[in-house]
């Protein structure tokens, strides 16, 4: 096919590329992509129940407070590089600028790999959630790998066009489910929760009763994906400003809610007895409350808006894979053919389809294999994804330090060396507390090593490819990872 007619526009670099995709994603629709990623209801439905179950006691409030302030201290370091690294990898990038390009690689094999099983654990767990509603709402029994492969169309199409497309999608999803959540707390408050409001899930007094590295652990597991605003950066007006602003408005924002729906639930369910309610029926805490504190109608619109929550958190990550491997094909990582630009949407299309191809093979195997979509693929999955991530954190916070010490940059100190360490120290932590618990996660030890030698191994991959041009193609080795 001819130049005039090939909606796949080449370029000669990866930067020449980047600079075809739509530049118009401004603070807000970087926000919505990144807030919906994190699928506050899904959030609100599953993760903050797990927080006060395995936590063991009533101050989640807390752990979504501690997780919010540790995450930005860290996107001080990892917004301050994307003013220094133009290309928009993220993780790796800055790794790569900070460590090196062996080390860079690797970060960028583990990320690809982290998302991208992600995203299929989303897809099992939205099915499973779409099969639910249809037979509660329609009386329609529908399998749930098949309410999970329809959603994988529908993203897929999206995902293939305009990136305003789904941020559009995203923002009206969002915003829906946002305000299901703060009509379920704030029925819960006015009515004065289960025997009237009380602080006691803020007293830090209690923090360290039960299991708190599960339930800072689970903190942490609901904030995957706010990093994902530098992924934009080749469609963002203005990245410099507007990848900063938005970083730290999404975790804002997060925090907040976050902190503000535990503090609701635990008095909805009554602070003294809301580990134990929580713990008894997890996955139907937010929908009792809401029936309880604000009627069916408001149980109603949980129910279905958890649908639309996880589709949102499900097209946001397919656009996160798409974009990464596009920056992966123009740094010489993967096959050139998935980093061109679509001419009319001005989006990675063709990545886009390799995503969708990868998911649906992956997920098709693993329901050929008969695993439960939630106890299963949705739980392991996620858990192993949510370690990946925290990893690319305490990499890229060395990396910051290691990009200053050599001096590449000029910033101020808290900026460039104080906050990066900081932020290492703290997720060291986490990530100890994660191993020490990844067994209760995935479902045992055994299972939990095979997802850390897993991980170990898509850094590695990376890690070893690019060394190996290293030492053997010298011309090679200096395409890899260029910006």
């Amino acid at each position: 096919m001819s130049a005039t007619t090939d909606p796949q526009v080449g370029a000669s670099s990866q930067g020449d590329k980047a600079a075809l995709l739509h530049r118009g994603l401004g603070v807000g629709s970087i926000v919505f992509m990144v807030v919906a990623a994190v699928a506050p209801l899904g959030a609100a439905c599953a993760v903050i129940p797990l927080v006060f179950a395995l936590g063991g006691n009533p101050t989640a409030p807390l752990y979504f407070i501690g997780a919010a302030i540790v995450l930005y201290v860290f996107a001080v370091g990892f917004t301050l590089m994307s003013r220094h690294v133009k290309n928009a990898g993220a993780f790796y990038s800055y790794v790569q600028a900070g460590l090196g390009k062996v080390s860079g690689a690797g970060t960028a094999s583990l990320a690809l790999i982290s998302y991208t099983i992600l995203l299929i654990a989303l897809y099992a767990y939205l099915g499973v959630a779409a099969s639910a509603a249809l037979d509660r709402y329609l009386d329609v029994t529908v399998k749930w790998w098949v309410c999970s492969f329809a959603f994988l169309v529908i993203i897929s199409f999206l995902g293939y066009r305009d990136i305003e497309v789904s941020a559009k999608v995203l923002g009206v999803a969002l915003v829906l489910e946002g305000l299901v959540v703060l009509v379920v707390d704030f029925a819960i408050i006015f009515t004065g929760g289960d025997s009237g409001l009380s602080a006691a899930p803020l007293n830090p007094s209690r923090l360290f009763d039960g299991a708190p590295g599960l339930g800072l652990m689970f903190a942490f597991f609901a904030f995957v994906g706010f990093e994902a605003t530098a992924v934009f950066r080749s469609e963002a007006k203005e990245p410099k400003r507007t990848i900063p602003r938005a970083t730290y408005i999404a975790v804002a924002i997060i925090g907040g809610l976050y902190a503000l729906t535990s503090w609701a639930v635990a008095n909805g369910l009554g602070v003294d007895r809301a580990a134990a309610v929580a713990g008894g029926d997890p996955s139907n805490v937010m929908q009792g409350l809401a029936n309880r504190y604000a009627g069916s109608l408001i149980e109603d619109a949980v129910v279905i808006l958890l649908v639309t929550s996880l589709f949102a958190c499900s097209l946001s990550f397919h656009n996160v894979v798409a974009r990464y491997q596009f920056n992966l094909a123009n740094g010489r990582v993967l096959p050139a053919f998935i980093g061109e630009v679509h001419r009319k949407h001005r989006a990675p299309s063709r990545s886009s389809i390799v995503v969708t191809i990868a998911s649906a093979g992956v997920l098709g195997a693993l329901t050929i294999a008969g695993l439960d979509p939630v106890l299963e693929i949705y739980t392991w999955l996620s858990g192993a994804a949510t370690l990946g991530i925290v990893v690319l954190m305490l990499l890229t916070s060395a990396a910051v330090v290691a990009f200053h010490w050599r001096g590449r940059g000029r910033d101020p100190v808290w900026n460039s060396v104080v906050a990066p360490i900081l932020s290492f120290a703290a997720l060291s932590f986490v990530v100890w507390m994660m191993l020490d618990n990844l067994d209760l996660l995935v479902g045992s030890r055994a299972a939990a090593n095979w997802v850390c030698a897993g991980l170990v191994a898509s850094f590695v991959a990376g890690a070893a490819m690019t060394a190996i041009a290293m030492a053997t193609s010298p011309e090679k080795y200096a395409q890899i990872l260029e910006n």
